[in-house]
């Protein structure tokens, strides 16, 4: 048993990959929950999107460069995160419609230039759907560094944010500046989303986000716990997965979200249980 544990171990790369998984999942589930409790989830898979076409201008411009990629990437995501909030603002428009503007166009300029440069598609393919093994010991520093950022933030701003999400005409009342602190909250969901990358990719990645806040959702209605069981689901569902891959011989990111996806059935499975006995010894 203890030799089935351990024998991963051996190797740095899956050490790396145990720290990055277990740090990238307890940031996401922190800035999910915002997510979940707002309603989020398209403009988070959204987001996750757009990033695409910076991707692609810093493997042209940094020829393949981790690092080059990094920071386009994140500068895109910024970009498009404030872009979102500028179009449904100044041209009064639903948000829902301006993300599926600047998504579709963002893609689309993403798409297009994987396509004209094909020489350079299969290696961004490791951004699509997570490399995570492949994480090198400036990504966990840089990973760490952008993460702990994340996690200040929200640390300092906890209460206002709290307030907008549950009491939004309280925070008006309050003369909270709502706009700017909705800017900073797609923000820092902008810059989590780059951080995670290399672990589950752009195509899985609105799953980290959602699927362990939506989880601790289930389990309690206390924002501050549902934070902590979030990041407890998504560390346990980072180390699974990486098992699984592991000894399975499967895609990384693949293994990490199934793994949190099946903790949200068991969980889903078990409250209906509780609620159901519950009912009877009532009756």
């Amino acid at each position: 048993m203890f030799e089935v544990l351990l024998q991963p171990f051996q190797y740095a790369f899956m050490v790396r990959g145990m720290l990055a998984a277990v740090l990238v999942g307890m940031v996401c589930a922190v800035v999910g929950t915002f997510v979940v409790l707002r309603g989020m989830a398209f403009f988070g898979d959204a987001l996750a999107h757009t990033i695409l076409p910076g991707l692609a201008v810093g493997y042209l411009v940094g020829g393949g460069s981790r690092e080059a990629l990094f920071w386009w990437a994140l500068g895109t995501a910024v970009v498009s995160a404030v872009s979102i909030g500028t179009v449904s603002r100044k041209l009064r428009l639903k948000e829902d419609t301006a993300i599926g503007i600047i998504f579709a166009g963002m893609f689309a300029l993403g798409v297009a230039l994987i396509s004209s440069v094909r020489s350079y598609s299969v290696d961004l393919a490791h951004f699509l759907f997570g490399d995570i093994l492949a994480v090198r010991e400036s990504d966990l520093v840089r990973s760490a560094v952008f993460g702990g950022l994340v996690l200040v933030l929200i640390y300092a701003f906890y209460k206002e944010f709290t307030l907008l999400s549950f009491d939004p005409i309280l925070a008006a009342t309050l003369r909270l500046p709502a706009h700017l602190l909705d800017l900073l909250l797609v923000v820092l969901i902008a810059i989590t989303i780059v951080v995670s990358l290399q672990t589950v990719g752009v195509a899985l990645m609105v799953a980290m986000l959602i699927t362990p806040a939506a989880t601790a959702s289930l389990i309690t209605r206390r924002l501050p716990l549902m934070m902590f069981w979030a990041a407890v689901m998504a560390a346990l569902s980072g180390i699974v997965g990486l098992y699984l891959s592991y000894y399975l011989n499967i895609a990384s990111g693949a293994a990490i979200v199934l793994t949190c996806t099946v903790g949200f059935m068991l969980v889903s499975v078990g409250r209906s249980l509780r609620e159901r006995v519950f009912r009877v010894s009532t009756a």
